[in-house]
Parts: C-alpha cells; structure tokens; sequence
C-alpha cells in the first residue's frame, strides 16, 4: 500500500485533486467527508459538541449548524482546540477502519486539510500540497462559498501558512492556472506514483 497524504489550504482545490487522484485509481479517504459524518444527529461527536458549546450550535432540526460553531471556532484558537479534541480522535478511528478495508496494493489517498497539524504526514510515504497564493483563496471563497472578504480571510489566517505546509510536501501542485494545467500536474503526479 502507498499511502499519499494530500493537503492544502481552504480554497486550494485539494478536493478536487483527491477527486482527480480518484479517476486514475486512487482509494480517495476523504477526512472531511468523515468529519461531517462523526457530527451528525445523534453521534456521540454531535453530543460532546453540545456539551461544550452549547444547543445554539444546532439547527431547528437538531443538526450542527457549521456556520454558528464555525464563527466560534474560527474566533477563538482555544474553542478550536477544544472542538479538535473532541472531533479527530473519531475520525482517526473512521480513517484507519477505511484504510484497512483496501487492497494491500491500492495507492491510497488521505484527502486532510489538517494532514500536517495533525502530525499524519508522518504516516504517509507521500505528501502532496496543493497551493495558491492567499489573493486566490480569498477571491474563491468569496465568489464559490460567499463568504465575506472578513471571513474568508479569518478562515485562511486560522490554517497553518503555506510555507509550513510545503515545507513537508515531497510534492506541491500549483492550483492557480487553469483547470487544464491542473489536470496536466494531476497526471504527471500520477505517473509517479504508480511508476
């Protein structure tokens, strides 16, 4: 098993790169799929967040609201550590049940937007950054998220740098052209994996 850890910044387009490995052939893990899953109604995820962040983190029908806890999170490093402790142990556990279900041989791919945070590029044999310059990252989630300008770039400013994600990355893939030139670095990125 080649385990290729793929990360980058919000806005970066790592989901869409994880999708690009998942054509070639890639076991796509995806950690944010997983951590919406850990939260849903009547999870004990979703019961120890309202536990510490109390019932206006939820929907009128009893879902998480992302965007209540995500301005609280986003504000204030000690809630977001607080929601950490809570939400990655369950989703390790979902992670590793994931990998362990694939094929010995299978190159598989851990789509994580915290890979290098959480210290799991250690457990890679490859790590691939996806990244753009800040100026493209506030102009996506601004026009594809609607966020604000505010919050767009309180959500850049809470990840890690981009110089602390590349300095780990055995590969960084440049998301700022086209969509023609990220199919071209996916495909020159999959011929080194499987050659």
């Amino acid at each position: 098993m080649l385990r290729v850890g793929l990360t980058g910044g919000i806005g970066s387009g790592k989901s869409l790169v994880g999708a690009m490995l998942a054509e070639r052939g890639a076991v796509l893990i995806d950690a944010d799929a997983i951590a919406r899953q850990v939260v849903e109604p009547d999870t004990p995820g979703l019961t120890a967040i309202v536990d510490h962040f109390g019932p206006e983190v939820l929907t009128a029908d009893g879902a998480l609201d992302r965007g209540v806890l995500g301005a609280i999170v986003f504000a204030d490093a000690d809630e977001r550590r607080v929601l950490e402790s809570i939400t990655h142990p369950l989703i390790r556990e979902r992670v590793d049940a994931a990998e362990g279900a694939v094929a010995p041989d299978a190159i598989v791919v851990h789509d994580n937007p915290l890979l290098v945070e959480m210290g799991q590029y250690r457990n890679c044999d490859v790590v691939v950054v996806v990244d753009v310059p800040i100026s493209v990252q506030i102009e996506r989630l601004t026009t594809l998220r609607g966020m604000d300008e505010a919050a767009a770039l309180s959500r850049v400013n809470a990840q890690l740098t981009r110089e602390r994600r590349t300095a780990v990355a055995d590969y960084v893939i440049d998301n700022s052209g086209s969509l023609d030139d990220l199919q071209q670095a996916v495909d020159r990125l999959w011929a080194k994996l499987t050659g």
